[in-house]
């Protein structure tokens, strides 16, 4: 049984403490129905302390460590100031905690014993309903306002600190691309049927359904279409002036029918819909390859855009995806044939969202499977990379498109391909290199601009006058002073070139070594 309770609010910490509560019948309707009465609730417990808070910022930060389970310094030093300590007379401290993660730091930190069973929830919800009038000092829509308030600025830090919310972004930007192209298809189908019955012979001639619309618009009328606007209908063919000369001599003799002013402004107003539907989504695409490009670039490298988004989507976020076997990444998006495969004892499915890729299509019927589970491997690399690295880059996710290439390749001509780690290395010290001519550029700026650690020209005048003085028989030291020596910049081919030489240089000293020593073991 609990003998004190600690009660969390948005204005503040409060420890009563529990002096009646029976244990045997707490679970009966009249003593559950005696909480909620004030007058004998308050018979039950009894306010030791209300700790407030400073201020609104106190407030988040307490809440956040409550939600972690973290014991902090201000309900740290609370605790150990109002609970009574253990000795012979007074009995053991049992407290009543409502987070259970807060209770193991507390047990853990003090070594008090926490609660947080059935009966000691019944007293927190107890305290919180009576909470207004328990809590001294404090007006009725105090603790209202407190809690309103406090719950806006923890969701706006949830939501602020979420990992996952450039996540968020490609997983609605690929899930409306998705719905654009069956609603762009869709009303494609429709404008052509639509305009078909007046000029049923352009869908022959403008076979695209995004060019299809705009003709469509600016013919409008085909007995209006004359030579005069065949250079315009010219631009909106891509520059074909056959073409364009083909869809005016169709219009002259066109079996359609006549339509009405009416049926025109409508087919007009609908195929402008469709041009803007479909303009809307090349830039929503072009949006989300930049977007993948940024967030996971690697993966973006290996699989394209579309298909990384589609995974992510599917598993929620980067980091769910990274945390995936490989063998659930194969399967992603065939779980309802995985499931059917399991239950009729069948064949399970190679491969899920993957099948999009253009390495299984090139793949031939046998290798399907084995390619598939290949670049699944690839994948959760990809995807690992991407999410703990701090800076990711794509150059990891084209040496892993290399890779599933040279796979291929062994599956068609039975060559050998390289090894995983030895790709990685590769592309380690490449990424190396791009470091180090990176921090010598930075140097030469440094050396250039006047700044930190950089000799302005008021200084050099004074160290110029020390020196005189200091030397001021060797005039020929001097004059090579005031000389300014001049660095020669060096272009990165010729740094990349010294470097490796360098690296040869150490690789002929050490194979050198080890002739030496193997020749000295055998003698």
């Amino acid at each position: 049984m609990a003998t004190h309770v600690l009660f969390e609010s948005a204005s503040g910490y409060a420890i009563f403490k529990a002096k009646q509560y029976e244990e045997i019948g707490s679970k009966t309707k009249a003593v559950q129905e005696s909480i909620q009465d004030l007058h004998k609730f308050g018979k039950m417990v009894e306010l030791i302390s209300f700790s407030p808070f400073k201020n609104a910022a106190h407030a988040l930060e307490n809440a956040n460590d409550i939600s972690e389970g973290i014991l902090n310094d201000h309900l740290k030093a609370l605790l150990e100031l109002n609970l009574p300590k253990p000795s012979k007379k007074t009995a053991a401290v049992k407290l009543a905690v409502s987070e259970s993660g807060l209770a193991s730091s507390i047990k853990a930190e003090l070594g008090v014993d926490c609660d947080t069973s059935e009966r000691s929830m019944e007293l927190i919800r107890g305290v919180r309903l009576h909470a207004p009038k328990l809590l001294t000092g404090l007006q009725s829509d105090d603790l209202d306002k407190a809690q309103l308030g406090l719950g806006h600025s923890f969701s706006r830090a949830k939501v602020k600190f979420n990992v996952n919310r450039t996540d968020n972004m490609i997983i609605q930007a690929i899930a409306l691309l998705d719905q654009l192209d069956k609603d762009v298809n869709l009303f494609s189908m429709r404008i052509r049927e639509w305009y078909g019955y007046h000029f049923p012979e352009l869908y022959k001639v403008v076979p695209d359904n995004h060019q299809y619309a705009q003709v469509a618009k600016f013919i409008g009328d085909k007995a209006t279409l004359t030579e005069e606007k065949l250079d315009e209908l010219q631009l909106l063919l891509d520059d074909d002036r056959t073409r364009a000369q083909n869809v005016l001599d169709l219009s002259r003799g066109s079996m359609g029918s006549a339509l009405s002013e009416i049926d025109l402004i409508n087919i007009s107003a609908f195929a402008t819909r469709v041009v803007s539907l479909g303009d809307y989504r090349k830039s929503l695409a072009n949006y989300l390859a930049d977007k993948m490009n940024v967030v996971a670039p690697s993966l973006t490298a290996l699989l394209g855009e579309r298909i990384g988004a589609r995974l992510i989507s599917h598993a929620g976020s980067l980091t769910n995806l990274s945390k995936y076997p490989a063998s659930t990444v194969q399967i992603l998006g065939a779980e309802k044939a995985l499931f059917r495969a399991l239950k009729t004892k069948g064949n399970t499915p190679k491969y899920g969202l993957l099948y999009h890729s253009t390495f299984i299509g090139r793949a031939g019927p046998k290798h399907k499977g084995r390619i598939s589970r290949f670049l699944a491997n690839k994948c959760s690399i990809a995807s690992r990379i991407d999410c703990y690295s701090d800076t990711p880059s794509a150059k990891f996710g084209e040496a892993l498109r290399n890779q599933v290439e040279e796979r291929l390749s062994f599956f068609e001509t039975g060559a050998a391909p390289s090894k995983n780690a030895d790709a990685m290395r590769r592309v380690l010290e490449q990424l190396a290199l791009d470091d180090d001519d990176e921090e010598e550029e930075d140097a030469e700026m440094r050396d250039a601009l006047p700044g930190i650690g950089a000799v302005t020209p008021a200084k050099e005048k004074k160290e110029k006058k020390k020196k005189r003085k200091s030397d001021a028989m060797d005039v020929d030291e001097d004059e090579e002073d005031e000389q300014p020596v001049k660095k020669v910049k060096l272009s990165k081919e010729e740094k990349k070139a010294l470097k490796k030489e360098k690296k040869e240089k150490k690789k002929a000293a050490k194979a050198v070594r080890c002739s030496s020593s193997f020749s000295f073991v055998q003698f």
